[in-house]
């Protein structure tokens, strides 16, 4: 394992999952590393993250008002998200750039511009025919579920 400073430049999802199957190989835990257990990690980890922001309401971007070490435990803990994110989809076979990519390529799909602009809307809340004012939204009709559901299958 290189050091901290190595690391740091021109990182990727690919040279994340060598670091972490090199890691777990080292150490014999590939035999502990199933997708059931890597996932429970995992959402202990998310937890943990959760916890970090349970108790301060909303917090600006930059968080400006926190202190270095406050921002410290939270990389910390972001880091433990993405390295058990990267490490599940290793050991489940996915390719997570390839599948990351795709999935922003339908999120274009269901969230087209010109209908979601400004707006926290889900798309069954924004693609009807007429909005609750009475107004056309320019013809576009609902997503029904079996669209929904063919769109976003296995991502």
């Amino acid at each position: 394992m290189t050091g901290v400073a190595e690391r740091s430049e021109g990182v990727t999802l690919e040279g994340l999952r060598k670091r972490m199957a090199e890691f777990a190989k080292e150490r014999d835990w590939d035999q502990f590393h199933s997708p059931r257990n890597l996932l429970l990690a995992l959402v202990g980890e998310v937890g943990e993250l959760s916890e970090i922001f349970q108790w301060k309401g909303e917090v600006p971007r930059g968080l400006p008002d926190w202190k270095y070490e406050e921002k410290e435990h939270l990389g910390e803990e972001l880091s433990d998200v993405l390295l058990y994110l990267v490490r599940v989809s290793d050991i489940c076979g996915v390719d997570l750039g390839k599948a990351a990519l795709r999935k922003l390529e339908l999120n274009a799909i269901k969230y087209p511009v010109k209908l979601c602009e400004g707006s926290s809307k889900k798309p069954t809340q924004i693609n009807v025919t007429d909005n609750n004012d009475g107004n056309s939204n320019g013809g576009v009709t609902a997503i029904s579920n079996s669209d929904r559901k063919s769109r976003s299958d296995g991502v």
